[in-house]
């Protein structure tokens, strides 16, 4: 069952989303907050661009983190045919009752933006390392703290047997863009 705003506001208060916006904020940004189903994440100020400057393959068990520059700024713009790695401006803690599904907002796939986000399992917790890719031929612009990606809170009839924290994964609590590993 999907979760709706009275649940999510509810488990705000306990700490699952800091900082919350208790209302939806779309007057001059890409909205976030509390939507009717989830909640609208935002995405922070830095970002780790991947660029050909190295000329390397990107190979998940051998992440090499000269493949990606370093950025901090109000907007990120994206090569054509490209993507960034960015975090959310939220902190989630999971309850172990809870899965969440992410999906790109609409604004930005009207502009051949893709986001890519793993389901947030149960007990997870950390900022979002959220991909966002530019399909267009064109460089695209992504504005920070403001809305990126819908999370969709999916609730269980009972709790999960094994859940994220009791796996100790490797990109739990993560406080920062967290790069691939192994």
């Amino acid at each position: 069952m999907v979760k709706n705003d009275r649940w999510i506001k509810e488990q705000a208060k306990k700490g699952m989303i800091r900082p919350f916006a208790r209302e939806q904020v779309k007057a001059g940004v890409i909205s976030y907050g509390v939507s009717s189903y989830g909640y609208d994440m935002r995405i922070s100020d830095k970002f780790k661009i991947f660029s050909g400057i190295n000329s390397t393959v990107i190979d998940p068990k051998k992440f090499k983190p000269e493949s990606v520059a370093d950025f901090q700024g109000d907007v990120c713009i994206i090569p054509p045919n490209s993507f960034v790695l960015a975090t959310s401006k939220e902190y989630f803690k999971i309850p172990r009752d809870v899965i969440v599904i992410c999906l790109g907002k609409s604004t930005y796939a009207r502009c051949g933006i893709v986001i890519n986000v793993t389901p947030l399992e149960p007990e997870w917790e950390g900022h979002v390392t959220i991909e966002i890719s530019n399909t267009a031929p064109l460089p695209a612009m992504i504005y920070a703290n403001e809305g990126i990606a819908q999370i969709l809170f999916l609730g269980a009839d009972e709790v999960c047997k094994v859940s994220y924290a009791d796996k100790k994964g490797k990109y739990q609590a993560q406080k920062k863009i967290t790069l691939a590993k192994i």
